[in-house]
């Protein structure tokens, strides 16, 4: 399905979310703390445009996806790109100083697995940050984002996507993912504590951040 819409995935993700996705990437990075020559797994990261974000505060980022042609759609970014499963990272214990998958683990097969499996690949007292769709904390945002997801995303991915029907599944997920305490929980039971959560565009968004025990 992500094969289907690597071509046109970077434009559609900007239409969608009115350009909130560049402040969303910008926020995770923020949130990351990064620092020069640190080394950070970019989970998730699709055609790499998370990764070169990532790397501006000259980290070292490699951009890990299971679906190889997102990875292929960005090859013109230099970054370094490996393809991986998220429940199977191919990736030593502990080298890695932080590790963030945005708007990825929904689509994990088992995504407490998956953060399992990031907290094997990062050390201890390395940093995560879960960038990803979220519950809105107002009830009139809510109503209004629903019906935006469930009738008006569907419609305007058919205009822009490669893909459209994958866009269905994306709103289906959504609504069916756990909320900003709930998705804390999963967290911190997969190995990582101090967890917290700040909501971004009203909660549409949310960052949860979380230190490797």
């Amino acid at each position: 399905m992500f094969d289907g819409v690597a071509a046109r995935y970077d434009l559609t993700n900007t239409v969608l979310s009115f350009g909130q996705d560049r402040g969303w990437r910008r926020a995770t990075r923020a949130a990351l703390g990064l620092k020069p020559g640190e080394r950070v797994l970019d989970l998730a990261a699709g055609t790499g445009v998370s990764t070169v974000e990532l790397g501006r505060n000259g980290a070292w980022v490699v951009a890990t996806d299971f679906s190889k042609g997102m990875l292929h759609a960005g090859e013109f970014r230099n970054v370094p790109m490996v393809a991986g499963d998220a429940m199977r990272l191919p990736f030593a214990d502990a080298i890695f100083d932080a590790a963030t998958i945005s708007f990825g683990l929904r689509n994990v097969a088992d995504p407490d697995e998956g953060l399992r499996e990031i907290a094997r690949v990062v050390k201890p007292g390395g940093r995560l940050v879960v960038c990803e769709f979220s519950t809105p904390v107002r009830e009139p945002l809510r109503t209004v984002y629903m019906e935006y997801l469930m009738r008006t995303l569907p419609r305007v991915a058919r205009a822009v996507s490669s893909n459209p029907d994958a866009y269905v599944y994306l709103a289906e997920s959504i609504r069916a993912w756990p909320d900003q305490e709930q998705l804390a929980r999963r967290i911190e039971a997969a190995g990582w504590s101090d967890v917290k959560w700040r909501n971004l565009t009203g909660g549409i968004t949310a960052l949860h951040r979380a230190v490797r025990k």
